[in-house]
């Protein structure tokens, strides 16, 4: 098999390609290098082609697309207390006033 001959990855895994490489344009990034970048995302998440007997039915994993949720417990981890409390405090005053002025009428 030729290198960047795609027979091997599964339908899903082409789609997947291209669906990240539209965001990537969207962006501003050329055709070519938005085409790299998704077929680099779909064999970081997958491991690559999956269409060889051995591998079939193994489930992929998605490291890559679980790395939001890390990202944004490190960031609310790097606020103090006060700060987080102060938001918290805000949030329901908030709640609040908006539960008060949008009462139903009975």
């Amino acid at each position: 098999m030729p290198r960047g001959d795609k027979s091997k990855y599964t339908d899903k895994q082409a789609r997947k390609a291209e669906h990240i490489a539209e965001g990537y344009e969207e962006r501003g990034v050329s055709g070519e290098e938005a085409e790299r970048r998704a077929w680099a995302t779909v064999n970081k998440d997958s491991g690559g082609g999956n269409k060889s007997g051995s591998g079939r039915g193994h489930p992929d994993t998605h490291p890559s697309a679980q790395k939001g949720g890390e990202k944004g417990g490190k960031a609310s981890a790097s606020r103090t207390a006060a700060d987080r409390s102060a938001s918290a405090k805000k949030a329901a005053a908030t709640r609040k006033r908006n539960a008060e002025t949008h009462r139903p009428h009975a």
